[in-house]
């Protein structure tokens, strides 16, 4: 089977329910939801099907009058914060009739029960009908990768000085709603297996890991499922926080990940991107924050011309990838007789602008090429941006950083560091910002793994902390991310203790992010220290990983541990030691699923396919995930939410 297209064909068929309930309905639905329709089909597929109105589910949420019923679709199930929302809406008594689509509960009491609970909300008259989901809502950004949306907030939680060691970690030692946030995923990847036939063996590498591995070999729907499956798969699951620096480094030579990590977040979205389409009509305005026109985005899932060349920016080196774009505009403007000019030789921002103008007066040509127009404008406002001249700075100093750290201690690291800590008043538009130095702090610690601690230590990381203090309280108004790590909207909230408060607890998860592979033994390092004859390198724990997995040796591996269902509950109490006994090889299989837990970069992806096509050929490879990581979203993923309890808020 060709894994790619399936997951493709179910990401739309978990929409089939509400499709098929449109027809004169008002549909709502939460965050998650919306962005795993944008890269399925988009909310065009509810409108075409008869939905009278599309929006964002709150308890404020507005229904049109003369709506025959009202659908409301849920990532989840109705618990937490969709649960208020959905009540919010009812209790206003103008819902008397609706349809929700929501996940299960595992230990909750099925479709009957929760009609009851929509009844006793719409009060006295209410119809309800509840849909309790097949397929999990899959956002497909690829063809290699498909996000979880839903899970986006997941994160493993970080050791702690004192913390329980890897072994210790079971299901029952989490906080409340990381539990629940595992539960859910077993109960999402189980329904995806389902719908692919897969008789699976689970691997993990990380604590979280191999409690989620552990979660699906031993539930129960999961159990019976592979009795009767008959397509084999190996699927690793592996903790992002084992190696950061693939989230928060500037690796490779990727258009898709420069154009997703400077370019500004679509509303409401974790992945994509606004792209600004005012060059594509007749207002004139510099102004970039003006709003009047909407914007486009790179999801075009249903455009072929337009999804091809999304590949090829998350595949090719971003020089082919320009120039591609390049040939599809230029095919484009044949087909419609646009008087194009050609030119050779080398791809620059300004000559794909002058190619997009000839389509701007045409608007059967802008219809026909609306999504190969707007990836196209995305490449060029990209190119031209501010951040990505910054993006080869990065590339440069991270590479000094590797280097830095094969011959030095780490206050000597951090010591260099300090003097380009500046504040906004003294900085330039190359220096770097409060919010670049959490990078590179991140990639630092991450890189360098175990440290030892002392007091030349202390002293360093605090001349680093009161440098970055002064910085970010200096800032005339907190950036969103700021404003999210330090909990101040605004800088007349900003106190010196708060931010003080807020460095000191990062400072305290990046001893933890350098703690974390103390007890991995085959991938105790991601840092290559290099020798006379070879320059220091990182070694991304991911390609690790698949090189183990890849091995045509087929050596007994280390630290990618096969979960057996058999063995579950010796697991839970800690003798994972009986694990390694003739266990199977992740290599054994036709179709290889790796699940970064807690999101993974697109850098990661395009290694992964390649790897697998270089070292095993004619074998499939699928990476899964909960969101698609950029630099800052990473720094907002550990530092901005308590990453031990994702939010369960609409």
């Amino acid at each position: 089977m060709a894994v790619p297209e399936v997951l493709r064909q179910l990401s739309r068929r978990a929409w089939e329910p509400a499709l098929a309930r449109a027809h004169r309905a008002a549909v709502l639905m939460d965050a998650p939801s919306a962005e795993a329709l944008h890269w399925a089909g988009g909310a065009g597929e509810l409108l075409a099907a008869g939905a009278l109105a599309v929006s964002a589910l709150s308890a404020e949420a507005a229904v049109p009058a003369g709506t025959a019923r009202t659908v409301i679709v849920l990532s989840g199930t109705l618990r937490g914060g969709a649960a208020a929302a959905v009540r919010g809406v009812l209790e206003r008594g103008a819902v008397r009739h609706c349809v929700l689509l929501c996940g299960d509960e595992a230990d909750g009491g099925g479709a009957a029960e929760l009609e009851e609970t929509l009844r006793r909300w719409m009060g006295e008259g209410g119809r309800a009908e509840v849909l309790l989901r097949g397929p999990p809502l899959l956002a497909p950004v690829s063809a290699e990768l498909c996000l979880l949306p839903a899970l986006a907030a997941l994160l493993p939680p970080l050791p702690g000085p004192g913390g329980p060691g890897p072994a210790e970690v079971g299901l029952g030692a989490l906080p409340a709603e990381l539990r629940a946030a595992v539960r859910a995923l077993v109960g999402e990847l189980d329904s995806l297996f389902t719908a692919l036939g897969l008789r699976e063996e689970s691997f993990a590498v990380g604590a979280l890991s191999r409690v989620v591995a552990a979660e699906l070999a031993s539930y129960a729907s999961a159990r019976n499922r592979r009795r009767a499956a008959t397509n084999k798969a190996s699927v690793i699951f592996v903790d992002r926080t084992l190696d950061l620096a693939g989230a928060v480094g500037h690796h490779g030579d990727n258009l898709a990940e420069k154009i997703l990590s400077v370019l500004p977040k679509l509303p409401g979205h974790k992945t994509d991107v606004m792209v600004n389409m005012v060059e594509l009509t007749a207002l004139q305005t510099t102004d970039e924050t003006c709003d009047i026109i909407a914007p486009g985005c790179l999801a075009q899932p249903n455009d072929p011309a337009a999804k091809a060349l999304w590949e090829s920016f998350m595949n090719l080196k971003q020089k082919e990838a320009v120039m591609e774009a390049r040939r599809h505009l230029v095919e484009a403007a044949s087909r419609e007789n646009l008087p194009i000019k050609m030119s050779m030789g080398r791809v620059t921002p300004e000559q794909l602008s002058s190619y997009i103008q000839l389509f701007r007066n045409n608007l059967k040509a802008l219809e026909n090429h609306c999504g190969l127009l707007q990836l196209v404008l995305a490449t060029v406002q990209t190119l031209k941006h501010p951040q990505t001249s910054k993006w080869d700075n990065f590339l440069a100093f991270e590479r000094l950083l590797l280097q830095t750290i094969g011959e030095s201690e780490m206050p000597s690291v951090l010591n260099q560091l300090l003097p380009m800590i500046k504040s906004y008043n003294e900085r330039t538009k190359d220096d770097y910002t409060c919010e670049d130095f959490l990078v590179l702090l991140i990639y630092i610690y991450s890189v360098v793994g175990e440290i030892k601690g002392g007091k030349e230590l202390d002293i360093a990381e605090e001349k680093v902390k009161r440098a970055l203090v002064k910085a970010i309280c200096d800032e005339p108004e907190p950036s969103p991310l700021l404003q999210k790590i330090t909990g101040c909207d605004s800088s007349l909230n900003l106190t010196s203790q708060k931010a003080t408060d807020a460095v000191d607890g990062i400072f305290r998860s990046l001893r933890d992010i350098a703690r974390v592979r103390v007890p991995m033994k085959q991938f105790h390092s991601i840092h290559n220290p290099g020798s006379n004859t070879h320059q220091a390198s990182y070694k991304p724990l991911l390609k690790q990983v698949v090189e183990e997995v890849c091995n045509p040796d087929r050596p007994d591996p280390v630290d990618i541990e096969h979960i057996s269902s058999g063995l579950t509950d010796l697991l839970k109490t800690g003798f994972s030691m009986f694990m390694k006994v003739n266990r199977p090889h992740p290599g054994d299989h036709p179709l290889l699923i790796i699940f970064m837990v807690g999101g993974v970069s697109v850098s990661e992806v395009k290694m992964v396919k390649d790897l697998v096509a270089t070292r095993k050929p004619g074998t499939q490879v699928i990476v899964l995930s909960s969101v698609l990581l950029t630099p800052h979203s990473a720094v907002e993923l550990l530092f901005a939410s308590d990453r031990l309890q994702p939010d369960a808020r609409i």
